[in-house]
């Protein structure tokens, strides 16, 4: 249905090439010059806007081009929106401050990163929000490793890692329940035959994380009893603070949307924190939706850990969400997508080399157009009638789709998910991005179980 958005018809070939010349300079201009995601993306746009004008491509079509990639991220923008509010109100309400001090309480320096990484995993299962996992419990995990003096980078690579994998496996996740349903795949078989390279990048991940973590980090402990100290004195400390998160919690369960949901849970934290202000206050806990929580503190760590929040700290997020998009829109428009998607569908005639391709190919879309979605609907599209074609079961490439689509997104510096995860967790994509190992080993091993025929269902049976 993309193809027929297309206005130009263009050969895999130099559809290719103009990818190359946008990668690299994106690329460069992010990791060797430093530059904000913004700028080297706008230049990528007026780059394309060029292209298609050489093309005789008419301006107001490559405009519209650009808005109906930007609108198709609308719903990206609300969810933004309300995970900035609920940010907020939880700090407010003491929510994530609590989690903070539960995790002091519990965690005593060994094995950190393995612990929040298996953490972050089953709050993720619960939910079925990586993001608001990352958000909320990623936060908290954060704001422990500050006080302990533990890597940042690595810390999130373990919250990204366990979120990624609750998501993934989780039934109540959006991209779940989109790659098994843009396939026809029963949701439950898909997750049942994700575990085949799930389980391994899991273990792969727990070993790796229990290895990074240090062995002895008692002497940062005395910063970590200021944070507690400064919690409690702040009075954002109690076990009522949790509520908001169990109402999330249930209403995830239940499969309530995720703007009720994010919502009810914004509500329910505004509620609990007008128990812990007096009246006078009241009027200014409305305003921290937008601007955030600010807390009254001179503990630099405890500033940096609970100062945040609101609708206005996603407007870098939003900002750059919406310009990769309209890139996008731009590369569907001129027939560069279409023409190196159907460009990798061409030849296909071994499993081997069908997987992999499919991998790569929802991989490549992510790293095009920094959304994890299209990567998974167009990957699905595209090659579903070559899977067919060879007698390969549909629940394999529903779990290509997830493997090499749902959990690359994190690791595209201007991907949706890369953005919101820097500005949540205060670390760059490029940072993180390779202590996220879970989100690394998860394509490695969909690519060896196509080679290997591993698991690879054929025709009702397993054809390992």
């Amino acid at each position: 249905m993309y193809q027929r958005n297309a206005l130009l018809k263009l050969n895999p070939l130099e559809a290719g090439i103009v990818t190359i010349i946008l990668l690299a300079g994106i690329s460069f201009s992010i990791i060797k010059l430093q530059l904000v995601p913004h700028i080297p993306v706008i230049l990528a746009i007026f780059f394309l806007l060029i292209y298609g004008m050489i093309k005789k491509v008419r301006v107001a079509d490559l405009e519209t081009g650009m808005m109906e990639g930007a609108k198709s991220g609308l719903g990206a923008v609300l969810i933004f929106f309300f995970i900035g509010m609920l940010i907020s109100s939880w700090m407010a309400s003491g929510t994530i401050p609590t989690f903070i001090y539960i995790a002091f309480e519990l965690i005593n320096g060994k094995w950190f990163y393995a612990i929040a990484f298996v953490v972050t995993s089953i709050i993720g299962l619960s939910i079925g929000s990586s993001l608001t996992t990352a958000a909320t419990i990623g936060a908290a995990f954060m704001g422990v490793a500050a006080a302990l003096g533990l890597s940042p980078e690595i810390t999130a690579g373990a919250i990204v890692s366990g979120a990624f994998f609750g998501d993934k496996m989780s039934p109540l996740s959006d991209t779940t329940t989109l790659a098994s349903s843009s396939v026809g795949v029963d949701l439950f078989e898909h997750i049942k035959n994700m575990l085949w390279t799930t389980i391994p990048a899991f273990i792969i991940s727990f070993i790796i994380f229990l290895l990074l973590s240090p062995p002895e980090t008692g002497a940062s402990f005395e910063r970590a009893a200021a944070v507690k100290e400064e919690l409690l004195r702040l009075n954002l400390v109690h076990w009522y603070s949790l509520i908001p998160f169990l109402l999330l919690a249930v209403l995830a369960l239940k499969k309530v949307s995720a703007v009720v949901t994010l919502g009810s849970g914004t509500v329910a934290g505004l509620i609990v924190s007008f128990f812990l202000n007096g009246k006078g206050e009241w009027a200014s806990l409305a305003a921290i939706l937008f601007s955030g929580y600010k807390a009254e503190t001179n503990v630099e760590e405890v500033s940096s850990l609970i100062s945040r929040g609101g609708i206005e700290s996603m407007m870098f997020s939003v900002s750059l969400v919406l310009l990769a998009l309209s890139m996008g829109g731009l590369l569907f428009k001129l027939g560069i997508l279409p023409a190196l998607l159907s460009g990798i569908g061409n030849g296909l005639e071994k499993a081997s080399l069908l997987i992999s391709s499919a991998a790569a190919s929802a991989i490549g879309v992510n790293f095009l157009l920094g959304e994890q979605y299209l990567s998974i609907v167009l990957t699905g599209n595209t090659f579903e009638p070559h899977f067919k074609k060879l007698g390969l079961h549909r629940k394999n490439l529903s779990r290509v789709l997830e493997d090499s689509g749902t959990v690359v997104n994190p690791l595209v510096p201007w991907g949706v998910c890369g953005v919101f995860l820097s500005g949540v967790l205060g670390v760059e994509t490029v940072d993180y991005a390779i202590f996220a190992v879970f989100c690394l080993v998860s394509p490695v091993l969909t690519i060896l179980a196509g080679l290997t025929g591993f698991s690879i269902t054929k025709d009702g049976k397993t054809a390992a």
